[in-house]
């Protein structure tokens, strides 16, 4: 069921969306060199004990999940692109580290991710990075009322057609409220004016991610992480967004 929330229940979601942002940057800031994947969980964990939040990840188990999830991020270096379960890990000069977060505050979600390159960048990397920026700045740009979500999955397909990528079907995009997962689905392609009509209230999660070579993936053995088949590497970059009378107003935005 798609569900459409008022101009106040926006406005109330506006904390949750300014948290996650505050998460995302902080954790952007600790990512170096030798710095353990479980240290940024660690992190973000400390910041929703603050923060009096809830996570949305911990026990969190859909049917595609080996098993609860059981941390607070998602931590995808190189060749893993989403769902990373965190791990003793130290990350390398030259890693390319997508992190996604969502936490619910004041029974709000938001949910949102970005993608950075730590010590030495290789240029094919922020060139992917770059991409997958613009996809989303394209999408969340045809988040108007009145659009289709076929028009979204449209913008986003057609940065990455013209950048030469592939794009994978299975996950993309989805509704946020009082959960994190809900509908419409928001597919990173699609044929413009196709599917449903977008209103004021509706929230999303836009999230164009991609890989350097393909667009297929398959299943680490922890049950969790998504990674390329061909070991290239990924860029994920996602916000939640409000449909309003004026446009698409961006929970997520970071300073």
């Amino acid at each position: 069921m798609i569900e459409l929330r008022t101009p106040a229940q926006i406005e109330e979601m506006r904390p949750a969306g300014r948290f996650v942002g505050e998460v995302l940057t902080a954790l952007a800031e600790a990512a170096d060199v030798g710095v353990n994947l479980l240290e940024l969980d660690a992190l973000a964990h400390q910041m929703i004990r603050d923060r009096g939040a809830e996570s949305c990840y911990i026990d969190y188990h859909p049917s595609f999940g080996a098993s609860p999830f059981g941390k607070v991020l998602c931590t995808s270096v190189n060749d893993a692109v989403l769902h990373g379960l965190p791990h003793d890990y130290k990350l390398r000069d030259g890693d390319l580290l997508s992190v996604d977060f969502a936490c619910s505050v004041d029974g709000w979600v938001s949910d949102s991710a970005l993608s950075v390159v730590v010590g030495t960048p290789r240029p094919e990397d922020l060139a992917l990075i770059e991409t997958t920026t613009q996809a989303l700045a394209a999408g969340i740009a045809a988040a108007q009322p009145g659009n289709k979500i076929g028009d979204i999955s449209h913008a986003i397909g057609s940065v990455a057609r013209a950048a030469g990528l592939k794009v994978n079907m299975q996950f993309g995009g989805h509704g946020v409220g009082r959960t994190m997962h809900g509908e419409p689905h928001v597919s990173n392609d699609g044929r413009p004016g196709r599917g449903y009509k977008l209103q004021p209230g509706l929230v999303i999660a836009i999230e164009p991610w991609f890989l350097h070579t393909t667009d297929e993936i398959y299943t680490d053995p922890d049950g969790w992480t998504l990674r390329s088949a061909d070991g290239s590497r990924g860029a994920h970059m996602e916000h939640t967004v409000a449909i309003t009378e004026d446009g698409p107003l961006i929970l997520t935005a970071r300073d």
